[in-house]
């Protein structure tokens, strides 16, 4: 078990967990740790052995060692690497190889010698896996074991390929992969079916063994597992659960991932110096009141003192006071009037908004893919323009990639029968088609596509947008694409955000000087597109926040398709009536290459028009279980406040406005 430091905040953490802002300080801190142990054994004229990792989580830790070769001089010459797993069957080439990506994302980029260099063998004879495996076990304890070994974390628990039921004495091994596991690759795969169900991976004791243990996480999405990892009990069904047994294990997470572990989500339980502000009484009152299924007027002063909230109700009862306030508070959240609502219209106790007197307001609606303005906010987006205000809409990204290929075959068809319907020169309509149909029949699977079958794409996307904004009443006039350059890669994996980037969205906030901005605060996947679309508008707002127009700004963020805002970090809620929520419907369905299967759908099976109607709807049911008017559904946006952790960020250094 884990030796730990005496601060009672951490008291129920099994593994020494470190917190960071966001994945760059982690990755910054991880890279350093290895640079040191690389020096180290250097200068003691021995090799230094890593144990490596692949996806999205590492990737930061291998750039910054990147930069750290090329500008500071740190050699790989003494370094041995293992790798944690390899899907199987598997062709070393294969764009979702992990001999691929370790040769693209470090390998390629630094001095290390290729035989010092081991990943497990996807293109072997299933009879020659097993010797291989023993083999590659022996390999390990012929260097002396592993000096280091870095680790993500999967939705499972897994560790390396370690699915459920993998034991603490397993190691290097064939694997079945569990289901949620092909789930969340199939986007790399671009379908569930082309994931493998088979991988070799190191085994639990493999990693066990490592003389130290560095395990990564990011993002909401990993919150609930890093909980179970490093607080719950040990348990095969989570096998990174097994690191508690380390006795020199620890774990980096951002404040996202770290959102589920007591010292956060309920501190009052685990610190006896906690202090009660406004925001942390609404916490631990809905907290509260979930806890016991009990409306908030209807807790009691002897509910709080049996759940550890005495403090609370010490210093701010008694609990009639504190359930009125938190009541009002949560109600005031509540508007049929996202842009506001002028005075000549208000009731007998309206709430005031900023900048009410006025109206119409100019707002912009970023949306980082061409759908996510009417899966999100679909109902708000359709209130402000009936309402009268001049919205325009905000593409950040042309979500090329998200196409299937049988799509942009089915348009170039239509564009060549278009054209010789009407007696247009055919003849460019007719060679692109030939040109999408012999490119699509020989595309391996995850292969990037030719620059027209990207445009046909992007413009798929774009026609869908734009009925979408019609629908919802947006004119062709106020709808932007914006085509952002980190996005336009053709691939999965996409360009770091760039000053180009920021300078796209700089250009447009200043040109339509908004009163309200919009934007998708679902941080789910912090590498994914979400996530850099959202810190360009961060960026963007740290460079146009002393303008005159912006100190009049309200700036709001929703969630996408499957997480919504905590309940006490809402600042607007809209309800939607079951009119409102089958305009919502008709909207979404205006993106017909989205409808019905998605290229990317995430590990959620159901459409995205229904896991938006039953987040909606969960809302809706949150406020009516504490007590607040019953609605069908809701729309809930938190204010952004300039927390500049609450993002990944790029250095201010990099980029002059």
């Amino acid at each position: 078990m884990n030796s730990f430091r005496f601060d009672p905040r951490m008291s129920r953490e099994k593994i020494a967990t470190v917190v960071r802002d966001n994945s760059a300080a982690v990755s910054c801190e991880v890279a350093a740790e290895i640079a040191a142990l690389i020096r180290e054994k250097a200068a003691a004229g021995e090799k230094a052995v890593l144990g490596l990792a692949t996806g999205s989580t590492p990737k930061g830790v291998y750039r910054e060692l990147i930069r750290m070769h090329r500008e500071e001089g740190l050699s790989f010459k003494n370094v041995v690497t293992f790798n944690l797993d390899e899907y199987y069957p598997m062709p070393v080439d294969h764009l979702q190889s992990y001999v691929r990506y370790m040769n693209e994302q470090l390998f390629d980029h630094v001095d290390i010698d290729r035989e010092s260099v081991h990943v497990p063998d996807g293109t072997l004879e299933a009879r020659e896996v097993a010797g291989f495996c023993a083999a590659y076990e022996r390999k390990i304890a012929g260097y002396g074991g592993l000096d280091l070994q870095i680790l993500g974390i999967g939705r499972t628990g897994h560790i390396g390929f370690n699915e459920p039921g993998s034991g603490e004495e397993s190691l290097t091994r064939m694997i079945w992969l569990d289901e949620i596991t092909r789930q969340d690759a199939s986007g790399d795969f671009f379908r569930l079916e082309n994931v493998p169900h088979r991988a070799i991976t190191m085994g639990v004791g493999t990693i066990m063994n490592a003389k130290r243990v560095i395990m990564m996480a990011y993002g909401v999405a990993k919150a609930s597992v890093i909980k179970r990892a490093i607080e719950g009990k040990v348990t095969s069904e989570v096998a990174a659960s097994f690191l508690q047994g380390h006795e020199n294990a620890v774990v980096y997470v951002d404040r996202a991932a770290a959102g589920h572990l007591t010292r956060f989500d309920r501190p009052w339980l685990v610190d006896p110096t906690y202090t009660w502000d406004k925001n942390r009484i609404i916490k631990a009152t809905i907290w509260l009141a979930q806890r016991l299924g009990k409306p908030l007027l209807k807790l009691t002063d002897l509910d709080y003192n049996k759940n550890h909230l005495q403090s609370l109700i010490a210093e701010h009862g008694p609990a009639f006071n504190i359930n009125l306030k938190v009541f009002r508070h949560m109600q005031g959240t509540i508007t049929g009037w996202p842009g506001g609502k002028p005075d000549e219209l208000k009731q007998p106790g309206d709430r005031k908004w900023p900048n009410d007197e006025v109206f119409p307001k100019r707002v912009i609606v970023f949306s980082p893919h061409p759908d996510d303005d009417v899966i999100s906010m679909g109902g708000t987006l359709i209130r402000l323009n009936d309402q009268g205000h001049d919205v325009h809409v905000a593409y950040q990204t042309s979500g090329n990639i998200a196409v299937f290929d049988d799509d942009a075959l089915k348009f170039a068809d239509f564009a060549h029968d278009f054209n010789q319907l009407f007696g247009i020169d055919n003849e460019k309509a007719r060679s692109i088609e030939a040109h999408v149909e012999q490119y699509l029949r020989n595309k391996g699977i995850g292969e990037s596509d030719s620059n027209e079958i990207r445009q046909i794409k992007g413009l798929i996307r774009r026609s869908e947008a734009r009925a979408g904004c019609r629908y919802c009443g947006v004119p062709s006039e106020r709808v932007h694409f914006l085509d952002m350059p980190f996005y336009e890669t053709g691939k999965v994996d996409k360009k770091p955000l760039g000053e180009d980037d920021i300078e796209t969205v700089v250009s447009f906030l200043r040109k339509i000087k908004p009163h309200q901005i919009y934007a998708a605060g679902d941080l789910a996947d912090p590498h994914g597109t979400h996530r850099v679309c959202l810190d360009a508008i961060f960026e963007a707002v740290e460079c146009v926040k002393d303008d005159a127009w912006y100190q009049a700004c309200q700036f709001l963020m929703y969630r996408g398709a499957w997480h919504e805002w905590e309940p006490e970090s809402i600042d607007m809620c809209i309800p939607l009536s079951p009119l409102d929520v089958e305009r919502k419907r008709q909207a979404i369905f205006k993106h017909e290459s989205q409808k019905d299967s998605a290229v990317y759908p995430g590990n959620d099976s159901r459409e995205f028009w229904q896991r938006a109607e039953e987040r909606n709807a969960e809302t809706a049911e949150l406020y009516n279980e504490l007590g607040l008017p019953e609605y069908s559904a809701m729309e809930a946006f938190a204010l952004y406040t300039g927390d500049k952790n609450y993002p990944t960020r790029i250095s201010k250094s990099q980029y002059t406005c």
